[in-house]
């Protein structure tokens, strides 16, 4: 008798014990899935007053939607394209329930201005473009990301179509400077004058931020996703 009912405290410790570790195991796991969601236990970063438009945009799903080239600022149009058509046709959702921003950096940073810029300083903004205007076979006088006609790379995703759809857009201001120092060496105008203009002729919904790395970064902070177009 002694000896079952031994067993039978025996086995009650043991079974004890093994939901102790399960319940060790599950707390450990989910410990881990926090710390792995904001990259490092009890981080939280430092929110700037500059970045808090990023807040401002409507939508239950963020992507930030970078580019570093011109092509890569073409196809960046289609990507955002792509993301609300994917939630409405796949989700059953709303393209407004996307706040989408694509950005505009490095050599993709011309895409940002708008056609009076393009028609002035064309011959370098189409540098590095790739591809001639469909309606002309040459070089651009308007921003590419205005044309609509469907064998066009953009296939008819416009700034303004876009913007229509919810679409935000921002522009590398470190890289808008280099340009306007660049465009000073072969047309009239100081670097800082060009700068000003260049400011002063941004694409309909968009802004400046410091660099478009910074912005791509700090974006996730907020929440949004990254999705780099090329």
């Amino acid at each position: 008798m002694n000896n079952e009912a031994d067993k039978i405290k025996a086995r009650r410790r043991f079974l004890t014990g093994m939901g102790v570790v399960a319940t060790t195991a599950t707390l450990a796991a989910s410990a881990q899935a926090q710390q792995s969601s904001s990259g490092r236990r009890g981080f939280t970063p430092t929110r700037h007053e500059e970045d808090n438009w990023m807040d401002v945009i409507p939508g239950s799903h963020r992507v930030f939607v970078d580019s570093s080239t011109k092509p890569g600022g073409v196809t960046a149009m289609n990507y955002a394209n792509n993301l609300m058509v994917g939630h409405t046709t796949g989700y059953a959702g709303e393209e407004s329930d996307n706040a989408i921003i694509v950005c505009f950096r490095h050599a993709s940073t011309a895409l940002g201005f708008n056609d009076a810029m393009w028609k002035k300083y064309s011959g370098s903004f189409n540098r590095g473009l790739g591809f001639n205007d469909p309606n002309t076979d040459g070089p651009f006088e308007t921003n590419p990301l205005h044309m609509e006609v469907s064998r066009f790379s953009n296939r008819g995703n416009t700034i303004q179509s876009l913007i229509d759809r919810g679409i935000s857009y921002c522009i590398c201001n470190k890289a808008t400077q280099s340009i306007s120092a660049g465009l000073a060496r072969g047309y009239d105008g100081t670097a800082d004058e060009i700068y000003q203009e260049l400011i002063q002729n941004n694409v309909d919904g968009s802004r400046f931020v410091a660099t478009g790395v910074t912005a791509a970064t700090r974006s996730q902070e907020h929440g949004y996703s990254l999705l780099y177009a090329g």
